[in-house]
């Protein structure tokens, strides 16, 4: 029998406080600074069965909302007071998504029934591997990707497993870090279970346990409100990563979003093939799978901000994503990149649900610029050094509510800066800039949050930079309902030097003492017409610095002579604007020119004739035929492509005849 609502509300503040106090013990007493500062952490409670039903919402990935541990906590069989359990390997439960995700679950007793688990994760800097990080695109298994431990129990009964610890770490390149990190993690999950306790001799251990139940029936109930707000139908949306592999092609991620009442279905059918590389997603087909889930969470509370954020919220929803396809791949493919298809696939769920919801969602997301890391040597100390300096994110999309969030918003903003005077006394790098990017934001009636830019320099040789999650080099940000695309992201060594080199999307980096390496993130994109934008708030911009005098009159139409508005000027300016837009078919979507002009090359009609062909083939030939036809694609001439992407289907023959062991495969006659 359901609770009172009244003790509910009780309740849920009182587990909700639980698991903020579980991340603000983690966050004050982490060692690296990718946790205590960058804060990609997570903490919260499940029910016996691993549905979590309490998260914090100011600290720590607030994005794992909806985790569903229940598959590993049935990998252990049998659990006493006292265990503690861990896993980080994405294939073994598929909890973890990446190796240097470390989770762990400890069971809460009350006498000898398991009430709870308390749980979390932190994202280690280094879990060993081929690359310092563990992580790079150009990993092509995930062998490579560190070491990975299947669910374990770390403590048994109160007693460290030191055989299974030192193990650990004696694989990763910064033991003492990894290790500081998991005492935090212990200490959490030991507040949780001491809160859990709280509350049983409060409330009493029926109503604990009924109301635990009825939290997630509450999140159900609510997110169904959310969708019946929604009009019934099919939206469309399609998103790219700039490349599949170091040097490659696009991936495309594809997405129908079914709405039906209180009901919908993400079907992620037309979406590439597995890769061979670590962009992978690793989801084992769960319909409900975390990494999945994100974008639509994102998108309920951004359309409701009062909806209880629990694993609840993910029942009236189901996603269908084919086996072998990058965001449901076999093992042992690499996943270690999966964080940089994740953003695109948020911004993705995004893109559907603003379709869907023009008025309520915002434009797209900057993000995906680079996570940085600096593997280095202290020339005072001759002390290693293995450290994460800063989340490189863009702004947040405008909206009908207003601007979006400068330097870190959206689905990026839970990563928090890294003072500098924090890196500095850290690492031994200078940094020689850090800040906003003028004019990289969309511009719109709202404009595009700014991107934010990052400079360093390092002295010691053989020292390494990754950049995770490097992309939007060439596709940017989506303009919505009229605004424009945001700013594409850039790398660079050596600026402003005769021996300059553009990086692109590298994500490794070698470099010599005295070598400086500057980053840009993208920008946000804008929302609703540019020249409808109130020209006071655009003086605004070019007073601060964040729109240039020059784009204030090309983007706005607002023109600034002498630090003050022309109005008469302007009024023309934004007439021809306005004019300009209306000779133009009507798109609710604005796409910058590097998509446009691979969506002429690469039309809908192109890209599922690839789909079906593709899925013909085994798992392990798919990546490696679509480079092949890739290629051939390129290399003819326009006027021989067709329009029901009958080409593709004619190299595609062509190439499987070419390899005996695809002989077999007979594709369908024209």
């Amino acid at each position: 029998m359901a609770i009172d609502p009244v003790t509910l509300q009780v309740l849920a503040n009182h587990a909700q406080a639980a698991a903020e106090a579980m991340a603000f013990t983690l966050f004050r007493t982490a060692h690296s600074t990718f946790v205590k500062e960058t804060e990609d952490f997570t903490s919260g409670l499940t029910t016996p069965e691993g549905m979590t039903f309490a998260s914090p919402r100011d600290l720590g990935a607030t994005w794992f909302i909806g985790l569903d541990y229940g598959n590993a906590i049935r990998m252990i069989q049998d659990y006493r007071p006292g265990d503690v359990c861990i896993t980080n390997d994405p294939y073994s439960g598929y909890v973890c998504t990446h190796t240097p995700d470390l989770h762990i679950w400890k069971p809460i007793f009350w006498g000898d029934e398991i009430v709870a688990f308390a749980v979390g994760h932190i994202h280690n800097t280094d879990v060993g591997g081929a690359v310092p990080a563990s992580l790079s695109r150009q990993l092509t298994e995930v062998h490579q990707e560190g070491i990975r431990i299947p669910p374990s129990k770390i403590y048994e009964e109160g007693r460290l497993n030191k055989t299974l610890l030192d193990v650990m770490l004696t694989n990763v390149r910064m033991p003492e870090q990894n290790w500081g990190d998991f005492k935090a993690q212990l200490a959490s999950v030991a507040t949780g279970e001491r809160k859990v306790h709280e509350m049983i001799r409060r409330f009493g251990v029926d109503t604990f346990r009924q109301g635990i139940q009825d939290l997630l029936d509450l999140g159900d109930r609510r997110a169904r409100a959310v969708l019946g707000k929604i009009p019934d139908g099919d939206y469309h949306f399609v998103d790219y990563l700039d490349e599949d592999g170091p040097g490659g092609v696009p991936v495309r991620l594809e997405l129908t979003l079914r709405i039906r009442g209180e009901e919908c279905v993400l079907d992620f059918t037309g979406s590439d093939p597995q890769l061979h590389s670590s962009l992978n997603v690793p989801t084992g087909g769960a319909e409900r799978h975390i990494l999945l889930m994100v974008g639509y969470t994102y998108s309920l509370y951004t359309i409701d901000e009062t909806i209880p954020l629990n694993g609840g919220i993910t029942r009236p929803a189901r996603c269908i994503i084919p086996e072998g396809s990058v965001l449901n791949p076999k093992f042992p493919a690499a996943v270690g990149m999966r964080s940089l298809t994740c953003g695109r696939l948020q911004s993705l769920i995004i893109g559907a649900f603003q379709a869907a919801m023009p008025q309520a969602m915002p434009a797209g997301p900057g993000s995906s610029a680079g996570i940085m890391n600096v593997k280095t040597i202290d020339a005072k100390t001759g002390r290693r050094i293995m450290a994460s300096i800063n989340p490189m994110t863009g702004g947040a999309g405008g909206s009908s509510f207003g601007d979006g969030a400068d330097g870190s918003g959206a689905n990026s903003s839970f990563l928090k800066n890294t003072p500098v005077e924090v890196n500095e006394a850290e690492v031994p790098i200078r940094f020689r800039r850090y800040g906003l990017v003028p004019d990289s934001g969309g511009a719109g009636k709202a404009r595009g949050g700014l991107a934010t830019e990052l400079e360093f320099q390092l002295f010691s040789p053989n020292s390494v930079v990754t950049a995770r999650n490097r992309d939007r080099t060439r596709f940017s940000t989506w303009g919505a309902m009229g605004g424009d695309p945001g700013a594409t992201s850039s790398f660079w060594r050596n600026p402003d030097s005769n021996h300059a080199e553009d990086l692109g999307n590298t994500d490794v980096v070698n470099l010599d003492p005295g070598d400086i390496i500057r980053i840009k993130a993208a920008g946000g994109a804008g929302w609703g017409p540019a020249w409808e934008r109130d020209p006071a708030l655009v003086m605004r911009d070019v007073s601060e610095g964040k729109v240039s005098v020059a784009a204030a009159a090309r983007d706005y139409g607002v023109v600034v002579r002498d630090g003050a508005l022309d109005a008469a000027a302007s009024e023309s300016a934004r007439a021809q604007l306005a004019a300009a837009a209306a000779s133009r078919a009507p798109a609710h979507f604005r796409f910058n020119p590097a998509r446009d002009a691979y969506e002429r090359e690469w039309t809908d009609a192109s890209y599922a004739a690839l789909a079906a062909v593709l899925a013909m083939l085994p798992v392990h030939w798919r990546h490696f035929v679509k480079r092949r036809i890739f290629d051939r694609v390129a290399a003819m001439p326009a006027a021989e492509r067709r329009a029901d992407g009958g080409h593709v289907r004619a190299i595609f023959a062509e190439a499987i005849a070419s390899f005996p062991e695809l002989r077999h495969i007979r594709p369908a006659a024209e």
